[in-house]
């Protein structure tokens, strides 16, 4: 959908944003649960990011792709979630043209950078129970980092050249309207590149986790029956290493959770409609507050998180050498 610079004048001369049909009180309400969404996700984000770069001991390959998936939701929380909320809320866009084309990318940015950081992880903790020693050797925190920044630099680019290419940049709109506008073609290839093709690499990938993970479980069991005086050792890597297949497990199955019904409501419903707007509008919500829920998926499930989070609240971190910190 796109606006010639003819009939443009004619369709925005008669465009108005809706009259508020509640009344102040529940605006009101609107506003602060938005709010609280907006700063409950930026603050649980923003210790995941603090605690991951401030103690050494969670510098590992994993938790950079944590760090990655946490500044990716934090973005989305300080930016997109407010702006989102609002427009939501009003039915009209009120913040400019220029802060709508940022929006865009911002979205777009966001949302991609934390699909493919969720595969990256995937494709992590298969390497790391799959080929142990190959993962050791050739998977170090450089490796890692180049693998975020490329992961950044492909999804700002793929995401400004997939706006570009759909006249979000040059096309003029009406003030009150900010909507991404994409073709057939290119809602399909985003679709494959953003939705299908990680996803499908997610499920593959984990599948093969837990299936290794099983194995292993099941190799320590036999060893404790030959070998009892490791027995207390093995059960600590058995109990150990099931928690943590079982944790990332319930990330992926709460991220995918939160995707399916943006995209089922992206591929079933077409744009011809107020109540269809409303039904996107309820599943991009439901979307983004993936970025909501992950940190209390840490916060419940890692004690490294958990140590982390009482360590900054009681300003230990100030402490000197408090970065060398045993937080496992």
């Amino acid at each position: 959908m796109k606006l010639t610079t003819l009939n443009q004048t004619d369709i925005c001369e008669d465009y108005s944003c809706p009259e508020r049909s509640v009344s102040l009180s529940v605006y009101v309400i609107l506003y602060v649960a938005a709010a609280a969404v907006a700063l409950l996700t930026v603050c649980g984000n923003l210790l995941v990011i603090i605690s991951v770069s401030h103690f050494k001991q969670l510098h590992t390959p994993a938790n950079i792709l944590i760090l990655s998936l946490a500044a990716s939701d934090l973005l989305t929380g300080f930016f997109v979630i407010p702006l989102h909320l609002s427009l939501v809320i009003e039915s009209c866009w009120t913040s400019g043209s220029v802060m709508c084309l940022v929006f865009k990318v911002v979205n777009f940015q966001a949302t991609s950078v934390s699909v493919h950081t969720v595969a990256l992880i995937a494709v992590d903790r298969f390497l790391a129970l799959s080929f142990p020693f190959f993962y050791s050797e050739k998977i170090s925190l450089t490796v890692i980092c180049i693998a975020t920044l490329l992961n950044w630099l492909f999804s700002l680019i793929y995401n400004v050249t997939l706006l570009y290419v759909n006249g979000n940049f040059t096309d003029v709109v009406c003030p009150a309207v900010c909507f991404a506008f994409t073709d057939g073609i290119s809602s399909i290839i985003d679709l494959l590149i953003v939705f299908i093709m990680p996803c499908t690499l997610i499920i593959i990938l984990y599948t093969h986790v837990f299936v290794i993970a099983k194995k292993h479980a099941t190799a320590i069991r036999a060893l404790q029956v030959h070998n009892s005086t490791e027995s207390s050792k093995n059960k600590i890597s058995d109990k150990s290493e099931r928690k943590a297949a079982m944790l990332l497990g319930i990330l992926v199955f709460v991220f995918l959770l939160c995707l399916l019904p943006y995209y089922i409501t992206a591929l079933a419903i077409p744009y011809n409609g107020e109540n269809t707007f409303q039904v996107r509008d309820v599943a991009v919500i439901f979307f983004f507050l993936n970025s909501t829920i992950n940190p209390i998926i840490y916060a419940l499930f890692y004690s490294w998180f958990q140590k982390s989070v009482k360590l900054i609240f009681t300003l230990k971190v100030f402490n000197k050498d408090s970065s060398l910190m045993n937080v496992m």
